[in-house]
Order: C-alpha cells, then sequence, then structure tokens
C-alpha cells in the first residue's frame, strides 16, 4: 500500500472529495443522499453510496463509516483505501460478492466533529419501534445531572461526586448507565431519540434499492473509541442467534465477541442499527460485525464525550475552551499518527476479505 496518510483525511469535506475521487477513478457511479443542512464550513453533506459489483448479486458486503460522526475519520479512511486496492476489488469480484460502501452515515456529526446527528441522537439506538414504549434507562437518569455540569473542565465537587459513582459502582457500570443509551434527556448523552432521524431513514432507503436481490449479506460497520489503541475488536453485529454467531465466528475467527454474553467492551445496547438489515433485507441470511478500534482510555473517551455535550449547551463558551473540547473529542475517537491508522487499514482489510469467503462457503 501506499503512503498510508492518503487515504485519510483532516476534515469531512477533504474525506468526501477523496471517497468521490475514489470511485471516480474506480470506474464507479455515486448514489448521494443529501442532507438537509450545511457542513461546518457550509459544505454539502451527504450519504454517498457506491456499489462496486453487480446490481442483482446474490452475495452482499455492505461497508459502513461514520454511524457515530466522528468516527468517520477512521472509516472514511478504510473504505477510500478500499477502492484504491486493486487486489481487494479484484477478490471480491472473483468470488462473485457486490461490495457495498455507505460512507458518512451520520454526515453531519462528520462535518461538525460530534459523534451525535443534528437531532443530538446517537443513530446506534435509535432503530427502535417508535410505536411501542422505549426502553427506559433508569441508571442514565440517575447520573444525567453529574455528566452534564454547570462548569467545564467539572469543578472538585462534580469530580468528587463522579469518582464516588465509579468507585461505588465500578467503570463498567458506569460506562453501561452512560452508553446504554437513553430515550428520555433530549439535550443528554447516548439519546436515541424519539422518532426516526434522517440517517435511520435514509439507510432504510439505501437498504431498499442496493440489497434486495441478495441471498447472502454480510456488513462491517467501522466504529472507533472502545479497547486497547489501535486494536480492532470485531463485535458480533446481529440479532441474539446462536446460528448467526457460530457463522460470524467461523468467519471471523473465535475471538469475536458479543454485547449479548458480556465478552465485548460495548454494553448491552438495544435500537441499534443493523437490524435494519432484517427489517428491510428479510429474503437475505445475514452475517454482521462492528470493527471496534481501541483510541484512549474509556474515563479519557467519555470525558471528551462530556465536553462536546456541554459545549452544545453552552455556545457562549471562549473560543480557546471550545477548541480544547473539539480537539479532545477528535482525540477520543481518531489517533493522527501513521502506525494507528496502518494498523486500522491492515485489519479492516482482513475481515474484508474474511467476509467474502464466508460469503462464498456453502
Amino acid at each position: 500500500m501506499n503512503d498510508i496518510q492518503n487515504g485519510f483525511s483532516q476534515s469531512y469535506a477533504q474525506a468526501r472529495e477523496k471517497f468521490l475521487n475514489a470511485a471516480q477513478n474506480a470506474g464507479l457511479p455515486v448514489d448521494s443522499k443529501l442532507h438537509p443542512l450545511p457542513g461546518r464550513d457550509g459544505e454539502t453533506l451527504a450519504m454517498d453510496v457506491v456499489l462496486d459489483g453487480a446490481a442483482e448479486a446474490r452475495k452482499l458486503l455492505v461497508i459502513s463509516s461514520a454511524c457515530h460522526g466522528v468516527e468517520g475519520y477512521c472509516g472514511s479512511g478504510v473504505q477510500i483505501h478500499a477502492l484504491q486496492n486493486t487486489a481487494w476489488r479484484e477478490a471480491a469480484k472473483a468470488q462473485g460478492v457486490a461490495v457495498l460502501y455507505i460512507h458518512a452515515l451520520n454526515p453531519h456529526g462528520f462535518s461538525h466533529v460530534r459523534r451525535v446527528t443534528h437531532e443530538n441522537v446517537d443513530i446506534n439506538r435509535n432503530f427502535q419501534d417508535f410505536s411501542k414504549p422505549l426502553p427506559d434507562n433508569a441508571a442514565y437518569r440517575e447520573i444525567h445531572p453529574l455528566l452534564l455540569p454547570e462548569v467545564w473542565p467539572p469543578d472538585a465537587a462534580n469530580t468528587a461526586a463522579t469518582t464516588q459513582y465509579i468507585a461505588e459502582r465500578g467503570m463498567k457500570a458506569f460506562q453501561a448507565a452512560v452508553s446504554q443509551g437513553q430515550h428520555e434527556f433530549p439535550d443528554g448523552l447516548f439519546f436515541g431519540g424519539q422518532a426516526p432521524t434522517w440517517s435511520n431513514l435514509t439507510l432504510r432507503q439505501v437498504l431498499q434499492k442496493y440489497a434486495q436481490s441478495c441471498q447472502k449479506m454480510a456488513w462491517i460497520d467501522l466504529h472507533t473509541g472502545l479497547g486497547p489503541s489501535g486494536v480492532g475488536e470485531r463485535i458480533f453485529a446481529c440479532a441474539d442467534d446462536a446460528k448467526a454467531f457460530a457463522r460470524a465466528k467461523a468467519w471471523w475467527g473465535q475471538g469475536i465477541t458479543s454485547i449479548y454474553d458480556g465478552s465485548s467492551t460495548s454494553a448491552f445496547l438495544t435500537g441499534l442499527m443493523w437490524m435494519a438489515a432484517y427489517q428491510e433485507c428479510p429474503q437475505a441470511e445475514y452475517t454482521g460485525i462492528a470493527m471496534e478500534y481501541g483510541t484512549q482510555t474509556q474515563d479519557k473517551v467519555i470525558g471528551a464525550l462530556r465536553g462536546d455535550h456541554w459545549l452544545q449547551l453552552h455556545p457562549e463558551a471562549p473560543e480557546a475552551l471550545k477548541k480544547q473540547i473539539k480537539q479532545d473529542l477528535m482525540d477520543a475517537f481518531y489517533t493522527d499518527t501513521d502506525a494507528w491508522r496502518t494498523q486500522i487499514v491492515d485489519q479492516a482489510l482482513e475481515a474484508m476479505h474474511q467476509a467474502v469467503t464466508g460469503l462464498s462457503t456453502p
């Protein structure tokens, strides 16, 4: 692979331009689903979709980025490198696997350096049945005032109260309370929404258009922020189904983890995005993983998220503090080194090749 930096970007606008150019150079058309709002620098926002392979292919691999906006700095780089990688593209084609690249599921968060959508929603908690009562997160309700203090950085009293909570309940319980998702506080962290977001509805349109012919469907959704730096945890991304889990292990290795048995660094979640695969593509046998690349320690990542949500509520904050909060968020979800980027691309390519092999196994 040439210069590893070539596929990665310093802004959403640059990432989108590189993705569009990579598709054009590969001779592939782009289907752009335009977002209703402008980007941070006034640029056009879109969920850009590229199909590499036959529209009627029986085997389909979906590779998606920026479910959590700022995490797109990693995922976009993987997608661009993949489109530029002739050997990878030919390997998929030789097995009859079409590859669907969905660039920037949440372009607004990607552009504005936020994890959430313009509705302040975490997409990966938003795929609920909104006609039914939504999940209740009592543990989040208890700590919501703690997470969003009056001042930032938090004062001594807030820090002491947070430290005490973690000391009494444990870091894992704190992480679960914060990240499990909640539908009660629209200004809070990991808000799952009260209705489907633009990204939710648009992704469903994409699956309805491009994933109706496949009989077998794989999905690799690219994430960052949990686990050891640079290590790509392969988190089972299907319904709690023993057959699908066995299939995922056969494809991606015995080290695959799950939110259902507690082996993943992720807490147990509901409203997960990839449940749309079952709803929109019922004809297909579905197998998926989230590739979750580590960046910083959990306390730093949660701290950066708290700061970003605080900033959203305090637009009057001084410019220097705004800049620091945004830099902290970038650092929490993207490690700006060639060593980290190389790890990211190498592990993603391995998982992609494994998915193609898995899809082609009778």
